[in-house]
């Protein structure tokens, strides 16, 4: 079987704001506006938009920032967390054959340093990654191109995510999917061994 698996809050938890906060100057007044202009600018950079020279530079810029750009990518990537029970999962189903295909808005600062951080990424044989596409979830091309790339049926593959913008799209163009909440990993086990029984 097929499965399509999101990252973020999925594989792996994030929280940008701490890192990044530490790239302002001291005693500024309005850090939390500034933080919040370079995550809405996020979409473009992981859209692949923009290159991500060019996102550090305008970011550093934002936050008015006396760091390096060799500081800000350490700050940008260092927002991980990985969510165990679902790793366990993964696990399972990589043991049991089935193909496993990463699926996820990420950007060039994150990937690949994320596989080489976490090395059991290497249980998934494929990445679907938005920067490369040029296309984010919850946009239909990101999806027609998982299909095309990778010759899914999306009938009879499974998609896992976190997002109710992103499951829609999913749901609309046929595949089997599942909202994930990781407060709430045995609901996702139950969905699994429903869908592992229709085998």
């Amino acid at each position: 079987m097929n499965f399509l698996f999101d990252i973020g809050r999925v594989l792996l938890d994030f929280d940008f704001e701490p890192s990044l906060a530490r790239l302002l100057p001291p005693g500024v007044s309005d850090g939390q506006t500034r933080l919040a202009r370079l995550l809405d600018r996020r979409d473009a950079f992981e859209a692949g938009a923009m290159e991500a020279d060019a996102y550090i530079e305008w970011a550093l810029d934002v936050l008015e920032s006396p760091a390096s750009p060799d500081e800000f990518r350490h700050a940008w990537r260092n927002v991980f967390t990985p969510i165990e029970p679902m790793w366990q999962d993964v696990r399972w189903l990589a043991a049991a054959g089935h193909r496993l295909i990463l699926f996820s808005n990420t950007n060039s600062i994150h990937c690949p340093w994320v596989f080489e951080t976490f090395p059991e990424f290497d249980l998934f044989h494929a990445a679907v990654l938005s920067y490369e596409v040029g296309a984010i979830k919850p946009h239909p091309a990101i999806y027609q191109n998982a299909i095309a790339t990778h010759h899914l049926d999306p009938a009879t593959t499974r998609y896992i995510d976190d997002l109710a913008p992103n499951i829609a799209t999913g749901r609309a163009l046929g595949f089997c999917c599942f909202q994930y909440d990781q407060a709430n990993h045995p609901a996702f086990q139950q969905w699994l061994l429903e869908q592992l029984n229709h085998l």
